[in-house]
């Protein structure tokens, strides 16, 4: 077999292996919610998104902090533009795509509208922020990398408006913990080791899934720069897509729209402070292009968010913005 048909097989192998720990994750991050008192809404924004940023997030911080040299460092700050980019464009239509195959839609009823208007101020504070992280790309601070520890206090300040934000009806049945199928309360240590577990496993998978990424890159001649903005945040961002895969298959669509807000808040918050601490954070081109394309976005999805309600078909054709990136990329050879 040739070796690029053996790595597809391997891709697609990974892909099984991380949806299937994913299901394990969502199923025990419910279960945490609900020990934790935590209503679904922060369930999906906070916890859920937390437990599967942190690792890539990891990542960034090791990319930047202990690289070899100045290329590497590059490759990180281009995977923490690379990631909003991907979850803003890719994953909502997942969620979209996802509702048509199933024949569901978003219910036009008062609840729902509310919802939206919420989730828009998501978007709004991702946006303010994410305006904020590109400006600081333009120019030389002495001081910049104290405003670090400022883009953290303002995912603090998020997580705890989310958790102590109004609640809402919970979407669909609570389903058995996996671990303990038979127990109908299981115990907080069964929850937090199937959480850990399945992180666990969502992490090395998704390493492979990437390294696998990095031997096809070579031979589709895309450079390691271009490869960490294109194509890697899609392997990173796959744990946060399948998320929402699943819990739209639940009838949990609200939770799945959350989760991707929720890491969107990460990726916008804590990548940049690590790229602040130890790179210049200066944004090339294609880095800057990266941004915009993010950013308008996001715009158009916080002006369809705050009407209350949004079209499945509308965020089914969200990756038009990610296609006309990489068109202009590789048109204007920013790699």
């Amino acid at each position: 077999m040739p070796p690029m048909l053996i790595h597809f097989a391997i891709l697609l192998a990974l892909a099984g292996v991380i949806y299937l720990a994913c299901e394990y994750f969502v199923n025990a991050i419910e279960w945490a919610g609900r020990k934790m008192k935590v209503g679904q809404q922060a369930t999906g924004t906070v916890l859920a998104a937390f437990g599967t940023a942190l690792p890539e997030s990891i990542v960034t911080l090791v990319a930047v902090a202990f690289a070899r040299d100045q290329a590497q460092r590059d490759i990180g700050v281009g995977a923490a533009l690379g990631g909003p980019l991907a979850l803003a464009t890719l994953a909502y239509a997942v969620v979209a795509v996802t509702l048509l195959l199933h024949r569901r839609t978003f219910a036009e009823t008062g609840a729902n509208k509310a919802w939206f208007r919420e989730l828009a101020g998501d978007q709004r504070w991702f946006l303010a922020i994410f305006v904020v992280k590109l400006a600081l790309g333009l120019f030389v601070l002495s001081w910049k990398p104290l405003l670090g520890f400022a883009f953290i206090a303002a995912y603090a300040v998020y997580c705890w408006q989310e958790v102590h934000a109004s609640g809402h009806e919970e979407e669909g049945a609570l389903e058995h913990l996996k671990f303990a199928p038979h127990a109908p309360n299981p115990s907080t240590a069964m929850v937090m080791l199937q959480v850990a577990l399945s992180l666990v496993v969502i992490f090395v998978a998704s390493r492979l899934f990437v390294a696998q990424l990095d031997a096809i890159g070579p031979a589709l001649g895309l450079r390691p720069q271009v490869l960490a903005l294109l194509l890697a945040p899609i392997a990173t961002e796959l744990p946060e897509t399948l998320n929402a895969v699943i819990w739209v298959r639940q009838g949990k669509t609200r939770l799945a729209l959350a989760n991707i807000s929720g890491a969107m808040m990460i990726q916008a918050t804590i990548p940049t402070a690590f790229g602040l601490f130890f790179t210049p954070w200066l944004l090339q081109p294609a880095l800057m292009l990266a941004g915009a394309v993010t950013a308008l976005t996001i715009a158009t999805m916080y002006v369809t968010f705050s009407r209350g309600w949004i079209s499945r078909r509308f965020l089914a054709a969200v990756p038009l913005f990610y296609i006309a990136f990489i068109a202009i990329v590789l048109a204007l050879g920013l790699e």
